[in-house]
């Protein structure tokens, strides 16, 4: 892969706080960011350099961004694959559009990991409404059951306890084909934040301790722990035949109960990821700044942890509301996205603390 010469231009798919932090990492390798998304708080295009505000399938505007562009990413995993389609002939679009379509069908993303080797937790698929209670027979109770596309940050997510539970879980769920998943017995949550380059070398980040509050992460934890220390490797093994299946280039996570079998696969991402915001401080390269490397055919950057203790903590609705509060912790480095609204259930912001 040849690399990109500052000054060529990164066009990224999504307008959120992961474009945001992409295109500062950008910025500060010379290159210029090119968003695109649909209309909406799209607080990237604040720090980029051109914004398009279009439908994700309006193939008329995709078309003409990806002409402006030297390299597409994305920073969000339900970005529509078919459109992506007409472009792949016109620019690069690293990750590549099979790791999006592997990450939005819990299904395949399930089989994929499974093919490879990886354990995860038994599941079984309802289509339709009068296949929910079948599904949950095979995986027993309790159980949660997932919309198989679109679902994150616990969103199309319902649990049931009991077969009592049954009658309202497709409505409460949206009415939509679902995966139910038996419920795991683990003692933590932790995830593998690799980077790939286009020739096929791979680098780790220390894997954090995730904490989840509502289905969304509220902590990342450095160090994890004896239990996720012991089970890293194997899970790093996990996570790295996956990239190379996909041939990925970027940052990659893969997500993990720590149990005592052993580490239990539980879902991919195929972008920066939320629990390794940390690495912006405690990393010797953020994971940001070694998608933008690896998408643009540049060396990667060591991802070595600097200091003794690190703890990441999401800033989630009216949390935000602390910043002065924060600014004057002299440990917290303070990130704010620059959202119009603090709704609950939103990540505003997040707070990294290093302890050496």
């Amino acid at each position: 892969m040849t690399a990109l010469p500052p000054g060529s231009t990164i066009g990224i798919l999504g307008g959120g706080q992961l474009g945001r932090m992409l295109a500062m990492a950008a910025a500060q390798l010379g290159y210029r960011c090119h968003i695109y998304a649909p209309p909406g708080d799209n607080v990237a295009c604040e720090v980029a350099a051109d914004c398009t505000i279009a439908e994700y399938d309006d193939l008329a505007a995709l078309k003409t961004f990806s002409e402006a562009c030297d390299v597409v990413t994305f920073e969000f995993e339900n970005v529509p694959v078919e459109p992506l389609r007409s472009i792949a002939h016109t620019v690069p679009i690293h990750p590549p559009i099979q790791a999006l379509e592997v990450a939005q069908d819990r299904v395949e993303e399930k089989e994929f990991v499974r093919k490879l080797g990886g354990e995860t937790a038994a599941f079984a698929v309802a289509r339709s409404e009068i296949e929910v209670e079948d599904a949950v027979a095979v995986v027993g109770t309790p159980a949660i059951l997932k919309t198989i596309r679109m679902g994150y940050d616990g969103k199309g997510q319902v649990r049931v306890s009991a077969q009592s539970d049954l009658a309202s879980a497709w409505r409460r769920a949206g009415g939509q084909p679902l995966i139910a998943e038996a419920m795991v017995q683990f003692d933590a949550e932790f995830s593998v934040v690799l980077v790939r380059s286009a020739d096929g070398e791979i680098r780790f980040w220390d894997s954090p301790r995730n904490a989840h509050e509502n289905g969304i992460l509220a902590t990342s934890t450095l160090p994890a722990g004896p239990l996720i220390e012991s089970q890293q490797a194997a899970a790093r093994v996990m996570a790295a035949a996956v990239a190379d299946a996909l041939e990925y280039v970027g940052v990659f996570t893969a997500e993990f109960f720590a149990s005592g079998e052993g580490p239990l696969f539980n879902e991919i991402a195929p972008r920066v990821h939320n629990s390794g915001h940390w690495t912006i401080e405690g990393a010797e390269t953020s994971q940001f700044e070694n998608h933008i490397r690896a998408i643009c055919g540049l060396p990667l950057g060591s991802t070595a942890t600097i200091a003794e203790r690190v703890e990441m903590q999401n800033l989630i609705g009216k949390d935000g509301e602390r910043w002065l509060q924060l600014l004057g912790d002299p440990a917290a480095n303070l990130h704010l996205y620059g959202k119009a609204e603090a709704r609950e259930g939103r990540k505003i912001g997040h707070v990294t603390r290093l302890y050496r």
